[in-house]
């Protein structure tokens, strides 16, 4: 398994919580940290990233903020994780094969990819297939059945309060 970084999580929740703005709103980044309680600078790094993959939209100024740039069903959990950790691959096959006592000189004997990548990678793109399966609209409808009225009720308030 992948390990995310925690800039993931945090995308994932920021966009999460604006599908919840009304039309034409927007949401001020310090708005954001301070729901999630997470430094704002740390927060602002990882909204011009979603911002830079065209997920959000960035509204400047001091009336400014952030609000969703698609549908969120047009918004894949890979866009938001490739947004913020990248498209590279997560495995990386540095051949040590070659490097084993008494292994070949022979280049010819290393012509295929290594078995151990072509399974990694694989497996990789069963992940992000995974992912690319599922939207920000997924998270919309398992927050509708699995967050609790009071805590719903919460989060309407606080973005009632501060959206612009």
């Amino acid at each position: 398994m992948r390990r995310l970084s925690d800039g993931v999580e945090a995308a994932l929740h920021c966009m999460l919580l604006l599908t919840g703005l009304d039309e034409g709103m927007v949401l001020p980044g310090k708005s954001l940290a301070e729901f999630h309680g997470v430094s704002e600078s740390y927060l602002l790094k990882h909204m011009r990233a979603l911002a830079a993959r065209q997920l959000v939209e960035a509204a400047p100024g001091p009336r400014g903020g952030y609000r969703l740039a698609r549908a969120p069903a047009e918004i894949t959990l890979l866009d938001i994780v490739e947004a913020i950790d990248g498209s590279g691959p997560a495995f990386t096959c540095r051949e040590i094969r070659r490097r084993a006592p008494g292994a070949s000189t022979d280049p010819c004997a290393y012509k295929a990819d290594c078995f151990i990548k072509t399974r990694m990678l694989s497996a990789e793109a069963v992940w992000r297939d995974a992912l690319r399966r599922q939207s920000l609209a997924d998270l919309v409808a398992d927050g509708e059945s699995m967050i609790g009225q009071t805590n719903r009720q919460a989060i309407a308030a606080f973005l009632k309060a501060e959206q612009r």
